[in-house]
Parts: C-alpha cells; sequence; structure tokens
C-alpha cells in the first residue's frame, strides 16, 4: 500500500506552471554604467561638423591703467587674435544593427525584439562615446592636458594634499573631479586616515563623495593599469571657458542628443538593417580648464586602531 504522505493531495508547481506566465524583465547588460560626464558638461552644437576655438595672442601685454585725478595720459593698446584656432571636427561612432524580420515578428511579446536589440545596441554606443570622450588620441581629455596642468602623487596613493594640489592648477570655478572608483575610494581611504573623511553631495538622486565641495564623479573610462590611474579635475561651460562637448543637431533620424537611428532595408535573407550613429567630440577651451593626477595608485589599505 503506498503511504499516504508520499501521494499528491494538490496539483503541484511543475505541473501549475504549465498554465502560468513567468514576469519577464527586459535584457539586463552590466557594461552599462551612469555615464556622469556625459551628463555633467555643457554641450554645444556644432555646424557643419567643425567647432573652431579662437585664442588671444600676447594676452598679457594689454594695457590698461588705473588712473588718479590728474591728466594723466591713458594707455593705447588692442587684443590681437591667433590667426587660425584649433579645429574640432565631429567623430562618429557608427554600428550596424541586424535583426531577422522572423524573430522580431514572432518572438515580440510581452517585449518588442526590435526595440530591445536597438536599446541595448544604443547604449553601448553611449558607453564607448564617454570613452572617446576621455581617451580619444585626438580630443580625448587625457592626451589635451598641458604639461602646466599635470601633477604627480607624492607616495603614490591620492592624499587630500594631491587633490588640493590639483584644485591649484585648475582654480577658476572648478566643476567636478573625474575617476575610476577605486581611485575614489583609495582617496577616501587617504582622507579618512588622516581624520578628514570627505563628506557626500546628491546629485541626480545620486550620492557623491567631495573634497573642498567638489565632487569626485565616477567612470570605468578612466583605465587602471598596474593597479595605476589618473584622476582629472575640469571646469565646464563655454561661458567659463572651460571644457564642452560638442555634438550635430538636427540629424536624420535623430533620437537625441547627437545620436540618430536610420532603416537601411531588408536585405534577400530577410534580415533588417538600422544604422546607428552618434556624433561627438569634445573642446578644452582654455588650458587651465583641466588638470590631471597621475601615478595614482588604488591598492594601499591600511589597519584603522
Amino acid at each position: 500500500m503506498t503511504d499516504i504522505h508520499q501521494a499528491h493531495t494538490a496539483l503541484g508547481d511543475v505541473a501549475a506552471r504549465t498554465l502560468s506566465n513567468a514576469t519577464k524583465t527586459v535584457p539586463m547588460m552590466s557594461t552599462i554604467t551612469p555615464r556622469w560626464l556625459v551628463h555633467l558638461l555643457q554641450w554645444v552644437p556644432v555646424e557643419a561638423g567643425i567647432y573652431r576655438v579662437n585664442k588671444v595672442k600676447n594676452e598679457t601685454s594689454v594695457a590698461v591703467d588705473c588712473s588718479s585725478l590728474d591728466e594723466k595720459v591713458l594707455p593705447q593698446t588692442f587684443v590681437d587674435y591667433e590667426e587660425w584656432g584649433r579645429e574640432y571636427r565631429l567623430n562618429a561612432v557608427n554600428t550596424v544593427l541586424d535583426i531577422h524580420t522572423r524573430v522580431s515578428d514572432l518572438y515580440s511579446s510581452p517585449h518588442n525584439q526590435i526595440h530591445e536589440q536597438l536599446r541595448l545596441t544604443i547604449e553601448t554606443v553611449k558607453e564607448r562615446q564617454e570613452s572617446e570622450l576621455i581617451n580619444n588620441t585626438e580630443y580625448g581629455l587625457l592626451n589635451n592636458v598641458a604639461e602646466a596642468q599635470k601633477v604627480k602623487t607624492r607616495n603614490g596613493a591620492p592624499t587630500p594634499d594631491d587633490l588640493d594640489e590639483l584644485i591649484a592648477r585648475v582654480w577658476k570655478e572648478p566643476a567636478f573631479f573625474l575617476a575610476h572608483p577605486r581611485a575614489i575610494a583609495a582617496f577616501g581611504r587617504e582622507a579618512t586616515r588622516r581624520g578628514t573623511p570627505p563628506p557626500t553631495v546628491t546629485l541626480f538622486g545620486s550620492q557623491f563623495i567631495t573634497w573642498r565641495g567638489i565632487p569626485l564623479i565616477p567612470t570605468d573610462k578612466l583605465k587602471i593599469t598596474g593597479n595605476k590611474t589618473n584622476i582629472l579635475l575640469l571646469r565646464s561651460g563655454e561661458s567659463r571657458q572651460g571644457v564642452v562637448g560638442l555634438y550635430q543637431p538636427n540629424l536624420s533620424g535623430e533620437l537625441s542628443m547627437g545620436l540618430s537611428v536610420r532603416f537601411m532595408g531588408i536585405n534577400h535573407k530577410a534580415i533588417a538593417s538600422y544604422l546607428i550613429s552618434l556624433y561627438c567630440s569634445l573642446a578644452i577651451l582654455t588650458d587651465d580648464a583641466i588638470g590631471v593626477l597621475e601615478n595614482v595608485e588604488v591598492d594601499k589599505y591600511y589597519d584603522y586602531t
């Protein structure tokens, strides 16, 4: 006789699931980041894909006078311009997304396959955009810091003194530090070790630690090589003669700033193709708009007592 305790007395879970629908998320991708740099920069629309930065020659030779009450002869002066400023050309981050029409026709419930394929591809394109803004050999931040604006750490780890030295180089309305999350953690350890734990501030609904009131913004696009990295400090905005992002407005198929998606057609294998393009660049308007702390070590830890 079968033990009554081993027999089913109600419908089991496995059989019951044949009549139920699982609640499904959209596809998740761990490489997606907040991309704070893009949010914090001022973006300037560029006509015909070219942005020219004009400067003044012999800036200290412009003569002015603070006169007393006598009839002193006033100095005569003029402001001369460089004959040809540096021109920045927009770069394109491009890719072509292919989707089989059979897949998009049959498997688009509850989530639209074309929409999700485009969303994840666009996220990847935007991640590449932020990386190029920092690392591009032509216009990237790291490759356009003037020699006078480069600071090296005193003892490897990023200390409050090191960040103060960086602030002294970018002292005209500095906007934010930009650093790898591990570099920010390393600075937090050094500041805490000295009895000056950095305060926090809320931006975009998220918490950031600060130093001298300037937020330290995390990005994984500042690479770590051999446990060493860099920390940047920026002044942002055209009116502040800082750093500005550049984009092309009024694109065909524009979805967001500088980003367009265009349908390219369906081939004889029933595969639909979409061209995704993002046009961007970056300009540093004056040398003192950016500084970098180099040789930042991120692997020093302490036992707090």
